[in-house]
C-alpha cells in the first residue's frame, strides 16, 4: 500500500499555487503543464520502483507476558533490514497497534538503516486496565527512494499480554525487607524481641531482656544466662472479603478503587504469606462470585493473582449479610477476615447483622476508601457562597461517616479509614497492629 508523502504534498501544493500565477501570464503556462507531467513522471517512476520489490523489513517485537498494573512498560522493537531501496538506505517509521486502554509515550518511531544492518526502537506503554489485552501488527512506513510516497508493510504479528495488580509493590516491599528499610515506604514494624506465643529458638540472655523469659534449666546446663525467644503465631488465616460493587468503580486519578484495592489486598497478601499465614479471598456484589480458598504454599501469591487480575466491578450494590453468610459456611477456622468496600449511611442495614455473623466466629478489619475528593473540598479557601454550601456539604458527611464508625467499632470490628492511594501501606500497618498486639 502506498500512501503520499508529506513532500508530495507540498510540491503538488506548491505547482498547484504556479497555476494562479500563470493565469494572467500566459508564457508561464507552457512551464507549468511541463513541470507537471515531469512532477507526474517522477511520481510514477518513484511509485514504481517503491511497490516492486516486497517488505524489505523483519521486525520483531520484544515485551513481558505479564504486567503490573499502572506501571509503565518498555516495549522493543527490533528491526534487520534485509536490502534497501537499489542497494541504499532505508528510512521510515513504525507504528505499532497496542491497546487502546494502554497510554502510549514515543509513537511513531523512526528510524534508518542500510541493508543487513539492524536497530533496536523502543517505545513506552502504561497499562490502565487490568485483564487479557491484544497487540495488533507493527505497521512499518516506508520511504521511497525519491521521498515521494510511503510503503506500508505489515511486519510483527499481534501478540497478548495479561495484567495483573500492581505486584511492583511487592517487590519493593521484599527488596526493603531484604534490607530492613520498610519504613522508607511507610511500613512500620515494631518489634518486641522475644515476645509472641510460639517458641521460636534459645539464645544467650540481652541486657534488654525481660527476666522472665530466662530458661533456668537451660541456664544450669549451660552455666551461663539462656533466654527464650518466642515468634508470632504462624499458623493463621487472612481472608479478605472484596465489594465488587457499584462505588467501588469511582477513579480517583488513572485507577479505580477497585484496582486500588487489588494492589493493596496483593501488599497484604505477600506480607501474611511470609509471616506463614494462610491467604485466601471472597469476592461478592457482581455475577459469578469467585472463592479462594485460604493457602500458604509458595505458590500461593501467584494463585491468588490468577484468580483476581480479570475480576472487575460491577454496577451491583453490596448485599453485606449475603456475602457474609456464603463466606461464613466456607470458613470453619477462625479468621482475619478484611472487608474491603467503600462504605455508606444506607448501607447499615446489611452491614451491621454482617458483621454480627461474622464476629461470632472470626475477627473482622474493615477497610474503607475515602474519596480524595472531599479532602480536597475541605481544604478548599472559602471564595463564595457556592464554596461553603460545598464546605458544609463535605464536613456533614465526613461527620456522618465518622459517626458510622464508631459504631462499627462498638461492634467489636476494627476499622481503617484511608485514600485509595494510602490503601496499601496503611493496611499492612494494621495487620502489623494486630498481629504484635496477639489479636491473631
Amino acid at each position: 500500500m502506498l500512501l503520499p508523502h508529506r513532500r508530495l504534498l507540498l510540491v503538488v501544493t506548491a505547482w498547484a499555487g504556479v497555476s494562479i500565477a500563470a493565469v494572467p501570464v500566459p508564457q508561464l503556462l507552457p512551464v507549468w503543464q511541463a513541470a507537471g507531467v515531469l512532477l507526474l513522471a517522477l511520481a510514477l517512476a518513484d511509485a514504481w520502483l517503491a511497490a516492486r520489490r516486497g517488505n524489505p523489513l523483519v521486525i520483531e517485537r520484544r515485551m513481558a507476558v505479564i504486567w503490573p498494573l499502572g506501571v509503565e512498560q518498555k516495549i522493543r522493537l527490533r528491526v534487520r533490514a534485509q536490502g534497501g531501496w537499489n542497494g541504499g538506505r532505508l528510512s521510515g517509521r513504525l507504528f505499532d497497534h497496542h491497546p487502546d486502554a494502554f497510554a502510549s509515550r514515543d509513537l511513531p518511531l523512526s528510524f534508518a538503516l542500510g541493508a543487513g544492518e539492524w536497530i533496536e526502537a523502543a517505545y513506552r506503554l502504561t497499562a490502565n486496565e487490568r485483564g487479557d489485552h491484544r497487540f495488533g501488527e507493527v505497521h512499518a512506513r516506508l520511504d521511497s527512494p525519491f521521498r515521494l510516497w510511503r510503503a506500508q508493510y505489515r511486519c510483527a504479528g499481534a501478540a497478548e499480554v495479561r495484567i495483573y495488580p500492581n505486584f511492583a509493590r511487592v517487590t519493593q516491599y521484599t527488596l526493603l525487607a531484604t534490607d530492613n528499610r520498610l519504613a522508607q515506604m511507610g511500613v512500620l514494624r515494631r518489634w518486641r524481641r522475644g515476645e509472641g506465643s510460639d517458641f521460636h529458638q534459645l539464645r544467650e540472655y540481652r541486657r534488654d531482656d525481660p527476666p522472665r523469659s530466662i530458661d533456668w534449666k537451660a541456664t544450669a546446663r549451660m552455666r551461663k544466662l539462656i533466654a527464650r525467644e518466642y515468634q508470632d503465631e504462624r499458623d493463621q488465616q487472612i481472608v479478605f472479603l472484596l465489594d465488587c460493587g457499584q462505588r467501588m468503580r469511582t477513579r480517583d486519578g488513572a485507577l479505580s478503587h477497585f484496582d486500588h484495592t487489588l494492589n493493596a489486598m496483593l501488599l497484604l497478601a505477600h506480607v501474611a504469606l511470609r509471616q506463614g499465614d494462610a491467604v485466601g479471598f471472597a469476592s461478592f456484589a457482581h455475577a459469578g462470585p469467585r472463592f479462594f480458598p485460604p493457602r500458604k504454599s509458595s505458590v500461593a501469591l501467584r494463585l491468588l493473582l490468577d484468580a483476581v487480575y480479570d475480576l472487575q466491578a460491577s454496577a451491583l450494590t453490596p448485599d453485606y449479610l449475603a456475602a457474609s453468610e456464603i463466606l461464613c459456611r466456607r470458613l470453619r477456622k477462625r479468621s482475619l477476615v478484611v472487608l474491603l468496600t467503600n462504605l455508606r449511611d444506607e448501607d447499615d442495614a446489611t452491614l451491621f447483622p454482617a458483621l454480627f455473623q461474622l464476629r461470632r466466629r472470626h475477627l473482622v478489619l474493615l477497610a474503607s476508601l475515602r474519596e480524595t475528593g472531599l479532602d480536597r473540598l475541605r481544604e478548599n479557601e472559602i471564595g463564595d457562597f457556592d464554596d461553603a454550601l460545598g464546605y458544609a456539604a463535605a464536613i456533614e458527611y465526613l461527620q456522618a461517616r465518622q459517626r458510622q464508625f464508631a459504631r462499627l467499632h462498638g461492634q467489636g470490628a476494627h476499622v481503617l479509614d484511608t485514600s485509595p492511594q494510602r490503601l496499601p501501606v496503611a493496611l499492612v500497618n494494621r495487620y502489623w497492629e494486630l498481629k504484635r498486639s496477639g489479636i491473631i
